[in-house]
């Protein structure tokens, strides 16, 4: 006896076929058409124990159909296939009430998986989206890469949880717009969405940031003052550079995820907390675990959904769509419009983007706004990326003479990430910090942890030392020297 009937509709034979040999492999009996009237009419005489179902018809759309299909038969599950293979499409999919979505191609062994998930009854509520919001032809994120659509699928999930997220992913590569799609998207999308970065605030004022503080807490503190946390009230607070915090801070904010609640800097009534969590880092808290600059027990309260964003590298064909959007971005700021040839974008695909997407998109902006000519040429883009962007072969030609050269290089890279912006203050301490806490590892690791003879290595007073360690949360484990 088949394990159930499946129903699928979709105007390819070829995609008919594929699915019916898969789906009978498997124990399924499959039926198939090739337009939605005859689907309606399979589901409403009630046949069928599981919909696939292509989004785009030719005398239905999809996403018409199924709300009439959930009216009739609000438990059965319907599959979503699609070529158009964008955020709004999988975010759509959720919101009609879709059991899973299925960007095209697809692998077919997914699809039975899929299909064995939904006669589980493993099915999913879809959450309300606002109709201004399917709309809206600007999409948060670009691409239609595989990497990317594993993303789409993802974010489609969550938004319809409150769980906490981490997402994990190189500088540029988009992690604050992902945290804004899970809260616009998401159910709290009607409370406020509040960014803060770690790497940007001085360690002694994290904890008021965070929290807030009273009328004469400390030196300066003239009012009461709330924090992110009480701003975030409701919505959703986004712990950037997560990676970055201090452990003092990474202890209350332990507290803080354990038993709902903290006091502000000078307080003493516990306030209760109402937000989602979503962090995210470029580091590798892994490592940060086993070095002792991040604590095991938060990582684990905070990496509940782990999701990686890839890096440009591994998303290339997605540069046209990328470099088409910010064209069109520029063009309504004033710049004028533009297009490029499609041998500017095959260069463009070739070149490393250490800086990921906020790299290209800079680059982009600045040829738009230097060059007069309405088409971008293969000429055009090689003399910028020799001039401005030099290849990193090129680069490992002239190896940096010293670390002063090497740090040089850094912050080059690292302005230029800003494009004409300035970074956030307090740019000083960080980088004092980010260089003094790896030599006096090293100096502390090269004397198996005697602060003595590191002190001596360092040329620095040993109660100095010491005061460093302290301050910048340093594990030293004391080994014997062989």
């Amino acid at each position: 006896m088949a394990r159930g009937t499946i129903l699928i509709a979709d105007d390819d034979t070829a995609i008919r076929t594929v699915l019916n040999q898969a789906l009978a492999r498997a124990g399924y009996a499959p039926r198939a058409t090739g337009n939605a009237a005859t689907l309606w009419r399979w589901v409403s005489q009630g046949e069928g124990d599981v919909v696939i179902t292509d989004v785009v018809m030719p005398d239905e759309n999809a996403f018409d159909l199924i709300p009439r299909i959930k009216k009739v038969r609000p438990d059965l599950p319907i599959i979503v296939m699609s070529a158009q293979n964008t955020l709004m499409t999988a975010l759509t999919a959720a919101e009609k009430g879709a059991y899973e979505y299925l960007p095209k191609p697809f692998d077919l062994s997914e699809v039975v998986a899929v299909v064995s998930r939904a006669m589980a009854g493993l099915g999913r509520r879809p959450r309300p989206v606002s109709a201004s919001e399917m709309e809206s032809e600007e999409l948060p994120l670009i691409g239609r890469s595989t990497a990317m659509q594993d993303i789409y699928r993802s974010l489609a999930r969550l938004t319809q949880t409150d769980l906490t997220v981490m997402i994990q992913g190189e500088s540029g590569t988009g992690k604050e717009l992902v945290a804004r799609v899970l809260h616009d998207f998401g159910k709290r999308r009607q409370g406020p969405f509040v960014a803060i970065n770690m790497a940007a605030i001085p360690r002694e004022l994290i904890e008021s940031e965070l929290f807030g503080h009273e009328k004469g807490a400390f030196t300066g503190a003239q009012t009461r003052t709330p924090g992110r946390f009480e701003q975030a009230e409701g919505g959703t607070l986004f712990l950037d550079e997560i990676g970055d915090m201090p452990l003092e801070a990474q202890t209350r904010l332990l507290r803080v995820l354990q038993q709902g609640e903290y006091t502000t800097v000078g307080g003493r009534t516990p306030i209760k907390t109402n937000v989602r969590i979503i962090a995210a880092t470029h580091r590798d808290l892994r490592s940060q675990i086993l070095q002792g600059l991040f604590r095991e027990d938060l990582y684990y309260r905070l990496n509940v959904v782990p999701l990686r964003l890839p890096p440009l590298r591994e998303r290339t064909e997605d540069i046209g769509d990328l470099v088409r959007h910010f064209l069109r971005q520029a063009a309504r700021e004033g710049l004028g419009q533009k297009s490029i040839e499609t041998a500017a974008i095959d260069r463009l695909k070739s070149h490393p983007w250490p800086g990921n997407v906020r790299e290209l998109e800079n680059f982009v902006r600045r040829v738009g706004a230097l060059y007069t000519q309405d088409t971008l040429t293969q000429q055009i883009i090689e003399q910028e990326l020799i001039e401005v962007l030099p290849k990193r072969g090129a680069q490992s030609e002239s190896e940096p003479k010293d670390i002063s050269e090497l740090i040089e290089r850094h912050l080059a890279q690292y302005f230029a990430g800003f494009g004409k912006e300035l970074p956030p203050p307090g740019l000083y301490d960080r980088v004092i910090r980010q260089v003094e806490h790896p030599l006096l590892s090293a100096a502390l690791a090269a004397t198996r942890g005697n602060q003595i003879r590191a002190a001596e290595l360092l040329g620095l007073n040993r109660n100095t030392l010491r005061s460093r360690i302290k301050a910048l949360d340093i594990r030293v484990f004391r080994t014997p020297m062989s």
